[in-house]
């Protein structure tokens, strides 16, 4: 179960309004208060999807495009993203947004456009007590990381195209990238291109020193998908050729129980924030994994982030 830590509130004591929000946030350092806090609620400042991007000046520095991000997303303005468009009833597993690259964002900023009638929180846990949740067997099955395998394919197949996934259709400029970070890659006879990274699955955040839990095994792995679903996936592709995989850096199978482990705890440790419309989440994502409750009717949440 959690120990008691919850992200911060913060609420009016001015003006109740987005440019009441924007003067507050120009009295505080959002740097040191959301290291210090790990996640921040902004609440009862009447934000719009018209009155949105002036705050997010204030809280995402330089605002990042979703440039290898393996969720289904749709780009809704400079850099601003629906947030992961999985089916309505299903968890979406706590993770760090692009714990699996070489690069990922220093924050996240989740934007309640509209509440979903049932459900639809989104649970946020402390990377520090996710990591010491669990067992000591696998913490140290995981002590030398992981290989990240993704097959991206040209426009028809399962998963996202790499015209998606990297945000072009210049494939010099996909290359530019995968060389940049140091990936394994290769360009398949379909068209498609395969992507294979060793990452750890453990960092350790630049200003505390904390060490989190730092990967997404459970996500990649096909256990977090059932048996049911593992088995079909398995009689259509040997594991290799999946849209997404996951192993340790030699090769070696990950045990489904470790993985299932790893997520379970992760939503057993978390905090639901429940969203209003109107409401802002700000967390650092080394501090704090995020993820999705299941809801009922419609729902509308945006995010962006920065480095």
């Amino acid at each position: 179960m959690n120990d008691g830590w919850t992200p911060l509130e913060i609420t009016p004591d001015g003006p109740a309004t987005p440019e009441g929000l924007v003067e507050r946030l120009r009295g505080l350092d959002v740097g040191d208060l959301l290291v210090r806090e790990k996640a921040l609620v902004f609440r009862g400042f009447g934000v719009t999807p018209e009155t949105l991007d002036p705050v997010m000046d204030m809280l995402l520095p330089n605002r990042l495009a979703y440039v290898h991000g393996n969720s289904p997303r749709t780009k809704v303005g400079g850099n601003v993203y629906t947030s992961t468009e999985y089916p309505p009833e299903y968890t979406i597993s706590m993770h760090n947004e692009l714990s699996y690259s070489a690069a990922w964002p220093s924050r996240l900023l989740f934007f309640c456009e509209k509440a979903a009638e049932t459900g639809g929180a989104t649970p946020v846990v402390d990377g520090v007590r996710w990591l010491e949740s669990l067992d000591d067997e696998v913490r140290e099955a995981f002590a030398k990381g992981v290989r990240y395998t993704q097959n991206l394919h040209a426009g028809r197949g399962l998963g996202k195209s790499w015209q998606e996934t990297f945000e072009t259709e210049d494939r010099d400029q996909v290359a530019e990238f995968l060389d940049g970070i140091g990936a394994d890659w290769q360009w398949r006879p379909d068209g498609g291109v395969r992507v294979s990274q060793i990452r750890p699955s453990t960092t350790r955040h630049p200003v505390t020193g904390a060490e989190v839990w730092f990967n997404q095994a459970d996500q990649w792995h096909p256990a977090s998908l059932g048996d049911e679903t593992a088995a079909m996936l398995a009689e259509l592709m040997p594991p290799e050729e999946l849209p997404q995989s996951v192993t340790f850096p030699d090769g070696a199978p990950i045990p489904g129980d470790y993985v299932i482990q790893a997520r379970d705890r992760g939503l057993d440790n978390a905090v639901d924030v429940d969203w209003r419309s109107g409401d802002l989440l700000l967390i650092d994502n080394v501090l704090v994994g995020h993820g999705r409750r299941p809801f009922t009717g419609s729902r509308r949440v945006l995010v962006a982030m920065s480095d």
